[in-house]
């Protein structure tokens, strides 16, 4: 089956400084996975890369077997959805009309923004002028906007950006749910227990290049994860699920 998204060796550079390294990875239909590291490793440059929001420096990226290099905005909208970290706090239009902005390429009915207001709790904040929102609300409604796009390949930087514990869980779920359903999704996280719980696959980053890629139970290992962050980690289990602390 062809990969979603495969790059191969893939390299970005600003001036003689390396941001992305010889990076080979897939995201195949069906999965989520997970790009962690600490600040600086690269990790938003490999997702921009991925999108084709940059061209990179070496390498090739491929989205569904065709390189993205010879894409239009057009066809990338309607292949892939990113959600940046430039996101639309300033622009003066309400929750409604920030969510069927995902819409741009394609005829959408209400039906559709509505579901996606519902999905991320945010169908009654729909009047609000989004600068009127919390961070987290309006994270959510990103968000929205990003499943009314209704693309099969999902980039997402940092998606549980300043969300409370409840959502940050509604969140991940639904993103997981879509991958269950065919989607393919690759996601920045800062949370490793958030990465741990709902990631088919784990991408740990460190200086530019690929440490280590797999299930997490293959990847959240103590060691790697103290050499990589520069801090002394615990992984443990409690109850089904994988939690990664500080040494205490």
């Amino acid at each position: 089956m062809t990969a979603a998204l495969a790059a191969s060796g893939l390299a970005y550079s600003v001036g003689s400084t390396s941001l992305v390294k010889d990076v080979e990875l897939a995201v195949d239909f069906g999965e989520l996975v997970a790009i962690v590291g600490p600040n600086g490793a690269g990790k938003t440059t490999l997702l921009r890369l991925l999108g084709g929001d940059l061209s990179p420096t070496a390498g090739s990226v491929e989205a569904e077997g065709r390189p993205i290099a010879n894409m239009n905005a057009a066809d990338l909208a309607g292949l892939r959805a990113y959600l940046g970290s430039d996101r639309t706090a300033g622009i003066p239009f309400s929750v409604e009309d920030i969510v069927a902005m995902g819409a741009w390429q394609r005829p959408v009915d209400g039906s559709e923004i509505d579901a996606a207001l519902r999905a991320m709790d945010v169908a009654a904040l729909r009047r609000r002028v989004v600068g009127s929102l919390s961070s987290g609300e309006h994270t959510r409604v990103e968000l929205a906007r990003i499943l009314v796009q209704a693309s099969p390949i999902l980039l997402l930087d940092e998606p549980l950006t300043a969300l409370d514990i409840a959502h940050q869980e509604m969140v991940m779920r639904h993103l997981q749910a879509m991958a269950r359903g065919g989607g393919a999704l690759a996601l920045v996280l800062h949370d490793l227990n958030a990465a741990a719980a709902y990631a088919d696959r784990i991408v740990v980053m460190a200086s530019g290049s690929v440490a280590a890629v797999g299930p997490p139970s293959a990847v959240l290992d103590a060691a790697l994860l103290s050499e990589v962050y520069g801090l002394e980690m615990q992984v443990h289990t409690l109850g089904t699920r994988t939690v990664v602390v500080p040494a205490g």
